[in-house]
């Protein structure tokens, strides 16, 4: 029997700069593929066939404990990929105890700064969802995942997917 790998603790980098004692939550990015019903001739069933990653894009939503000057000098930004975010976690299995580093290493430019409610005497958070061009996970030091929209690349455990289209294609 083994426990399952739990975030044990995280850190957010923003363009380099930490929020370590800032940020207070991070939802990574959800990855989707688009996929549609394709039904032929002579098929007893639909097939979905997959044609990219999926509309809603890559982004992430992130959280933290007040008012950060960089996140706001940073909207608007023209380049679809002008601010870089890193997110890093430390996660621990309790059987084994053993410690593996996960890292997420984006690029995008923030879609929406919430600044919350502001109240007098009371907690302040702002909310903050980038929009992502680009995007690598990597888990314990090897990059399982890496998304380049910009570029055309998607590789996949080492398996760079789109080789082949770019090479028909003349990229």
């Amino acid at each position: 029997m083994a426990l399952p790998k739990k975030l044990k603790h995280m850190n957010l980098f923003n363009d380099g700069g930490s929020y370590v004692g800032q940020c207070k939550s991070v939802t990574l990015p959800t990855l989707g593929r688009k996929l549609e019903a394709w039904r032929g001739a002579g098929m007893d069933g639909p097939v979905k066939v997959d044609l990219g990653h999926s509309d809603d894009g890559i982004q992430i939503e992130w959280t933290l404990g007040g008012w950060d000057l960089t996140v706001l000098r940073q909207f608007g930004a023209v380049q679809a990929d002008g601010v870089m975010l890193r997110w890093a976690g430390s996660v621990q299995q309790d059987d084994t105890g053993a410690v593996t580093a996960v890292e997420v290493v984006a690029r995008g430019r923030h879609e929406e700064i919430d600044f919350g409610d502001a109240e007098s005497g009371e907690d302040t958070e702002h909310s903050i969802t980038t929009a992502c061009s680009y995007y690598k996970l990597s888990v314990g030091g090897n990059v399982e995942i890496e998304i380049d929209l910009l570029n055309f690349v998607f590789i996949v455990n080492g398996e760079d997917r789109l080789a082949e289209h770019r090479k028909a294609i003349g990229l």
